[in-house]
């Protein structure tokens, strides 16, 4: 090898170790920038996670005696309902100052109406949603009718208080007919939920579940005095 390509080996050897080393350097810092990055998360979450505790254990405070004597949080929504052998339990109602009821249970059992939904807060909140109510069923053999059971009506939506709007009415359960063994769904539904109505002063009053509808009756919820609560 001559002297002038030993040399230029050298440079380029050289060239690379620089970059190598300045490669390092630079992944050294980019290491040293994600850990101080963990660590600041870590202590925002720890921070955060103990102010979620503390505030937890303020509103308990708060909350516990109400909940003990009236059976319903000073603040907070209510929780929602469930189906408890077929029928849909009712919404739990928001805090007695403000929070929004919870939705009521939807019923699977024939016939069954659906959970009513919890009522809002006194001050604030809405009304929770009326479960759906259960189906009907009609069994026909040999084209005779053998038994029959009405669908349910839909669950009525939760109503408001001063502020906050009423939930709205559950849908009327379907109506399943069962012919020599084929079943098929007809369109003959149960009653529709009524809405809730909005708080006395403002708030939308909650429409009418889906469901069979009585001419003439107006199912859905009444609005506050000064009208809807504004977009």
């Amino acid at each position: 090898m001559s002297a002038a390509a030993d040399e230029v080996s050298r440079a380029i050897a050289a060239l690379f170790s620089a970059h190598g080393e300045a490669f390092q350097a630079i992944n050294v810092q980019v290491v040293a920038l994600n850990d101080r990055f963990v660590a600041l998360l870590n202590s925002s979450v720890a921070r955060y996670a103990s102010a979620e505790a503390v505030s937890d254990q303020l509103l308990a405070a708060i909350n516990g005696p109400a909940q003990a004597w009236l059976g319903r949080p000073l603040i907070g929504d209510g929780a929602n309902g469930a189906t408890v052998d077929g029928v849909g339990t009712n919404g739990g109602d928001g805090g007695l100052l403000w929070g929004n009821g919870g939705r009521g249970g939807d019923s699977t059992a024939p016939g069954a109406m659906g959970g009513r939904g919890g009522a809002g807060g006194w001050l604030w909140g809405n009304g929770g949603r009326g479960g759906n109510g259960g189906p009907g069923e009609v069994v026909i053999t040999g084209g005779v009718p053998v038994s029959a059971s009405s669908a349910g009506t839909g669950g009525y939506g939760g109503s408001a208080l001063l502020f906050g709007n009423g939930g709205a009415g559950g849908d009327g359960g379907p109506t399943v007919v069962i012919e020599d063994g084929v079943a098929h769904i007809d369109p003959l539904v149960g009653y529709e939920g009524r809405g809730g109505n909005a708080g006395a002063i403002l708030g939308t009053g909650g429409a009418a579940g889906g469901g069979y509808h009585i001419p003439g009756v107006n199912r859905s919820g009444r609005n506050g005095l000064l009208g809807p609560l504004p977009a």
